[in-house]
């Protein structure tokens, strides 16, 4: 299995952040199997969905509602609500595993492999790529 990691900058404010180009990029020379994008963070999550209609903002706003940035949570290091941040990946797992088909991945038409930060006390994440052979 060949695997890489990769690092990105999430900031200071809640992110969806769209990785499928780099995904692209890492299985383009690789022929047919699997794609796995996997988070290594305890606060960050990997999402199949669309991207720039609103759909991004609209999973922000659903985590908002169902994982409120308050004082509710047990876990209480960090800014406040930073509880839920612990919560999210059971919510947005830190996993996606994508089929490839000769170099390109089999994503519908308006799928996008993104990178969901609610932990805005971290702003750097890793993201490792693993390909299976088919």
């Amino acid at each position: 299995m060949d695997s890489e990691t990769r690092t990105y900058r999430t900031g200071s404010e809640e992110r969806v952040l769209d990785i499928t180009g780099d995904c692209a990029d890492y299985v383009r020379t690789r022929d047919s199997g699997l794609l796995h994008v996997f988070v290594p963070h305890a606060t960050a999550g990997i999402a199949i969905l669309e991207t720039g209609a609103g759909s991004d903002d609209d999973l922000l706003a659903a985590l908002g509602d169902l994982l409120p940035a308050d004082d509710r949570w047990i876990h209480k290091h960090g800014s406040p609500g930073h509880g839920r941040s612990h919560v999210m990946p059971a919510l947005v797992p830190p996993y996606a595993t994508v089929p490839v088909l000769d170099g390109r991945l089999a994503l519908g038409a308006w799928q996008s492999i993104c990178l969901v930060d609610l932990n805005v006390d971290n702003a750097e994440r890793d993201v490792r790529f693993s390909f299976l052979a088919g």
